[in-house]
């Protein structure tokens, strides 16, 4: 069987859990503390990095990028997604990738590192530079706004972010808000639309298993896994 190292917390790696859920693909799913640099890792992924997708007899994808261009390719069926998960057209594709960089791009540097980085990881990688940076929260916590506004934005205007169909735009944003979700961070509630297009999301199958990651020490709020919020 295929297999998926990971970390339960990184949006790079909870996107590739979606897609695979998405696509209906098993995977073993392996933790991994990058920060830890294992031997099995490094052997696997030189870099020390991850996600990293193992197919049985076949390729090692290491990245998200490469892993989740090799699932589109090497399973294009997605089950109840309505299109192809990158887009049937060009000008789809293209959209598709640009709202792909923006989350894993600007949220990242914005919101992601401000948050995640800060009160999850800190705690665990060693050498990583004392206790939270308390203005970088605060700085997180102000720029998630102007992201919740675009999603509010682009949803207004399309059934989905990319277009008319659910994509990896939609679940590469999810995955990132998903994990600040996890933190209790995300202001649901002066963001409706946001909130909205959020829930349809959380509902769909695929998200189960996201949705019941608990980390030992750090457990979700209440709502995360709630449905309803």
């Amino acid at each position: 069987m295929r297999c998926l190292l990971h970390h339960p917390l990184q949006p790079q790696s909870r996107l590739i859990r979606l897609q695979l859920a998405e696509k209906r693909l098993d995977a073993d799913l392996v933790v991994e503390r990058p920060w830890d640099r294992r031997d099995e890792l490094l052997m696997v992924n030189p870099a020390g990095e991850v996600p990293v997708l193992i197919e049985e007899n076949g390729p090692t994808l290491c990245g998200f990028y490469p892993a989740l261009e090799y699932l589109e390719e090497a399973y294009p069926d997605t089950a109840g997604a309505g299109a192809p998960l990158l887009g049937r057209s060009l000008q789809d594709r293209a959209e598709v990738r640009r709202l792909i960089g923006w989350f894993d791009g600007k949220f990242e540097r914005e919101v992601t590192r401000n948050l995640l980085h800060e009160k999850i990881f800190k705690r665990f990688m060693p050498n990583a530079g004392g206790g939270p940076d308390s203005s970088a929260i605060r700085a997180g916590k102000a720029n998630i706004a102007t992201h919740l506004q675009y999603i509010a934005w682009l949803t207004e205007r399309r059934a989905w972010l990319a277009g008319s169909a659910l994509s990896l735009a939609d679940l590469m944003a999810a995955a990132q808000l998903s994990a600040i979700d996890y933190l209790g961070d995300v202001p649901w509630d002066e963001h409706e639309g946001a909130k909205d297009w959020y829930a349809r999301l959380k509902s769909r199958p695929s998200f189960r298993a996201l949705l019941a990651d608990n980390l030992p020490g750090a457990p979700p709020p209440p709502h995360y896994a709630d449905l309803d919020f």
